[in-house]
């Protein structure tokens, strides 16, 4: 047995700060040295943080902070961001890398778990994705959030929640929550190829049924045929929503125009009546790019983003 050697020193722990801990001087023969940079370059993850519980579900946010310093007080714009999914269950770490990335840029983000169509039906995706900012706008300083500059963002069919959430807020049928006491005060949005029609997505070519009561458009109207449910569909199409007046929030559109699955002119339509409507919108055709993947999350796309964001809020 190796005998166990007593320590010659002992020294008592104190809790001192880092600028006050003494650097080490013990050396070893072949060492080599690297000075530290110490500013931070990647932020944080905070992952499955409850937000609500609705129809027997546990809804989740996964939040990314950007870079800071330890025991920072700094606050950021949030960007909230509705992971799409066909309406169905979400992958909520699909498009987690590049947010972490694009959080680095100085935003709070936000990735938000709504319930799937087949637990419950529109509106449930929007009124989840209005609880979630809810929480986050009472849950600010836990977050470093500045709670007036939130932004929402969403792809497919999260852009679809997206743009029905700011088009129909103030409607307390959209909401779970009083809207006179909790409003969102969302500053600006931005939707990639998200439907806006789901009755008219097969005017154009496309890889998938849009109609049948068991595609993800059936499936949002609870299960029903779209072409034969006109009364289901009307609350879920976005130009319904659309009014001269008030004046909406800026909205920011990008789209592939080879989207295989929600068709380029979902997006025609809604700048279009945007526009008739004198409503402020941007858009952008993405020429080649498919619904989705990894042009929407290149640098200069992303920059767009960025920029859009800095100039409304």
């Amino acid at each position: 047995m190796i005998p166990v050697s007593s320590p010659s020193t002992f020294i008592e722990p104190r809790d001192v700060d880092y600028a006050d801990f003494p650097a080490s001087t013990l050396v070893s023969e072949g060492m080599q040295v690297l000075h530290a940079d110490l500013k931070p370059e990647h932020g944080t993850a905070i992952l499955g943080v409850e937000y609500a519980r609705k129809d027997g579900l546990t809804l989740h946010l996964q939040i990314l902070l950007p870079p800071m310093e330890p025991e920072s007080t700094a606050v950021f714009p949030l960007v909230v961001f509705v992971q799409g999914s066909a309406w169905f269950e979400q992958d909520l770490g699909q498009s987690l890398p590049p947010l972490a990335h694009f959080a680095r840029r100085g935003y709070v983000v936000a990735i938000v778990e709504y319930r799937p169509s087949p637990v419950a039906p529109f509106p449930a995706q929007i009124r989840d994705t209005g609880t979630a900012i809810r929480f986050l706008r009472r849950k600010a300083s836990d977050f470093h959030i500045d709670p007036n500059r939130i932004v929402l963002w969403g792809d497919s069919s999260g852009g679809h929640t997206t743009v029905l959430t700011c088009l129909t807020d103030g409607d307390p049928f959209f909401s779970d929550e009083p809207v006179d006491e909790e409003p969102l005060n969302i500053r600006c949005f931005i939707d990639y190829y998200g439907p806006t029609d789901i009755s008219r997505m097969n005017e154009e070519p496309s890889i998938q049924n849009h109609i049948e009561p068991e595609s993800p458009e059936g499936m949002l109207i609870g299960g029903a045929n779209v072409l034969d449910h006109p009364d289901l569909v009307a609350p879920t199409v976005a130009m319904n929503h659309i009014s001269p007046t008030p004046r909406r929030r800026p909205l920011l559109i990008v789209h592939g125009n080879k989207d295989r699955l929600v068709p380029f002119g979902q997006s025609v339509l809604l700048h279009d009546a945007l526009k008739n409507a004198g409503q402020p919108v941007t858009f952008f055709q993405l020429k080649g790019a498919d619904h989705g993947g990894p042009s929407f999350w290149k640098e200069e796309i992303l920059s767009i983003v960025d920029n859009f964001i800095r100039v409304n809020i």
